[in-house]
């Protein structure tokens, strides 16, 4: 068994080190694999955060939570797409490259985004507008499942030794700003138009605006640099990424990044596009202050991303993410609760922000974490397929299950949900062997 199989911290051979890298080509890199990121994400998002809008036009039936409800079900069925997405993109990245599977991925979110933009809805064309919006939704899925795998894998192998988490950080500094984004475009729309025009046709636009973003994207990714890990592996006849191979080879660490992203993708989502909807729903705020609150609470939580990568390359990540679950596991429920009959608007704001820093433990490398367990011959697949796997598990039913708590008359029973499964995320994470010291990205 080789050192890259066994977890021994190793130094690379002079052929695979990307010496010569100034901080400023290797910004460029992140920035370059970055940008794509933020792209996918905005995409993705601004589903969620138009939700409240084009609902009616494509389940006119039923009162707002049955139809958010629905909605919320094809949002999770795009979750399921992911794992399909994660493997087949996993496999191309590892074989063919991150970067043409970078380039794919953000191709076919220009797709689901432009075909949600111009399907007519169900006054037109009946059940039809659904099935529509349901594909558009599994195509967004394969890609953004293809896109967490390859970016972070990319942007793991591009940053240095030192300062791997700072640098991996900005994969959610993208993620979180493709969502802000979204808010943005929200916020800007329900500012300019006329309510009834936004909820009659203006929802359409951010699809527009996602699909335009998109091919300037795939421009910039065509001439991007690939990888040096990936070109190292490939230089020394490395074994071609299987699908077995990584069950069969690396189940520990497959299960690993299978629980972290269990805790992690419910909190986050339970934390920011289902938020918005619960502020509204339960806590009673207007569609207004609800975007406004959470494009505040965003901002913050986006800005932390480098400082919790910054502690976790002195303090260790297995540190910072312990204490993230375990933050989580005790601040939820009463958090949650207290929300629910908040009428504060500053309040909401300040119990929203602080979920987000807590979570930021995790956040911040969790796609590092997870890239720096596996040798570079299946690393975006390993990366990729076990975290797509829990997050259409539990990121993708995380606003489902909340509704329907809320449906049956408990919706504190959400919260219990969100804290156990974090509580079980934290045990994990305090088992994690220090990636700081042991990890498998060779490359400096």
């Amino acid at each position: 068994m080789t050192a890259a199989e066994t977890g021994v911290d190793t130094q690379a051979p002079a052929a695979a080190t990307q010496a010569g890298l100034t901080p400023f080509q290797r910004a460029k890199a992140i920035v370059g694999g970055s940008a794509g990121n933020l792209v996918e994400w905005y995409d993705w998002f601004a589903y969620s955060s138009f939700a409240l809008y084009f609902a009616p036009h494509f389940f006119p039936a039923g009162d707002t939570t049955a139809q958010l409800l629905q909605t919320a079900a094809i949002f999770a069925v795009g979750f399921f797409a992911r794992p399909l997405g994660a493997w087949l993109m996993g496999l191309y990245a590892d074989r063919r490259g991150r970067r043409e599977a970078l380039a794919v991925s953000v191709a076919m979110m220009c797709a689901g985004a432009l075909a949600i933009a111009l399907l007519p809805d169900a006054r037109q064309i009946g059940e039809w507008a659904a099935i529509g919006l349901l594909a558009a939704r599994i195509l967004q899925g394969l890609s953004v499942g293809g896109e967490y795998g390859a970016s972070a894998t990319y942007i793991s192998e591009m940053a240095s030794r030192a300062r791997r988490g700072f640098w991996a950080s900005f994969q959610y500094v993208t993620l979180i700003a493709g969502q802000l984004l979204a808010l943005a475009v929200l916020i800007l729309l329900q500012t300019l138009m006329d309510p009834a025009d936004l909820a009659d046709w203006g929802w359409r636009i951010p699809f527009f605006i996602g699909g335009a973003l998109a091919v300037v994207v795939f421009w910039i990714r065509r001439g991007m640099d690939e990888s040096a890990s990936y070109l190292a592996a490939k230089a020394e006849g490395a074994e071609r990424a299987r699908t077995m191979m990584l069950f069969a080879r690396y189940p520990r660490e497959s299960g690993i990044i299978f629980v972290l992203t269990a805790g992690g993708s419910l909190a986050f989502y339970a934390y920011t596009t289902y938020m918005q909807k619960f502020l509204v729903n339960t806590a009673g705020f207007t569609k207004g202050a609800a975007t406004s609150i959470t494009a505040v609470a965003l901002i913050v939580y986006m800005f932390a991303q480098p400082v919790f990568g910054w502690l976790s390359d002195r303090l260790g990540r297995k540190t910072t993410i312990a204490m993230a679950f375990g933050g989580g596991l005790v601040a939820t429920y009463p958090v949650m609760t207290t929300l629910s009959g908040t009428t504060s608007a500053s309040l909401a704001t300040a119990l929203v922000i602080l979920l987000l820093i807590i979570l930021s433990g995790y956040t911040a490398v969790s796609g590092l974490v997870k890239a720096e367990l596996f040798p570079a011959h299946v690393r975006a697949l390993g990366v990729a397929l076990p975290y797509a796997i829990a997050n259409a598990l539990f990121g993708g039913t995380a606003e489902y299950l909340a509704l329907w708590f809320k449906g049956i008359g408990a919706e504190s029973g959400f919260y219990i949900y969100v804290s156990a499964i974090m509580g079980l995320a934290m045990v994990v994470a305090m088992r994690l062997r220090d990636t700081n010291r042991h990890s498998l990205i060779r490359e400096d």
